[in-house]
């Protein structure tokens, strides 16, 4: 399987624009509309290179996501970014706790999105 990315938003237009602004990594792009959706695609046999999630969700919230993502065999070192509106030093905090490996706040630079991609996934 080629490497892939998953991206994992509430919101269909974001998912867009993310995998839009993606292109240009080469990877392919996987989406899901939920946190549980996500799971699910990753249960069924996808490993993913990343993980691009939106924090706050129907559901399960992104640093949920992270957590379980966590516990997954072969999932302790993806790395997993949330990219959300929220700012609050707590709520980052809360995602580096629970093993998220970096944050980025919506809207987001296409330009620095696809540059973190490529330093997080060589």
């Amino acid at each position: 399987m080629t490497d892939c990315l998953l991206i994992v938003d509430d919101s269909p237009s974001m998912l867009m624009g993310v995998s839009i602004a993606l292109h240009p990594t080469g990877l392919d792009i996987e989406e899901a509309d939920s946190a549980e959706k996500a799971l699910q695609v990753i249960d069924a046999g996808l490993k993913p290179r990343m993980i691009l999630t939106d924090l706050n969700m129907g559901g399960m919230s992104g640093i949920d996501l992270v957590k379980a993502v966590r516990k997954l065999p072969g999932m302790g070192f993806t790395p997993v970014v949330l990219l959300t509106t929220e700012s609050q030093d707590d709520m980052r905090q809360m995602a580096n706790a629970a093993g998220a490996t970096g944050w980025l706040v919506k809207p987001f630079d296409p330009d620095k999105l696809v540059a973190l991609v490529k330093k997080l996934v060589p």
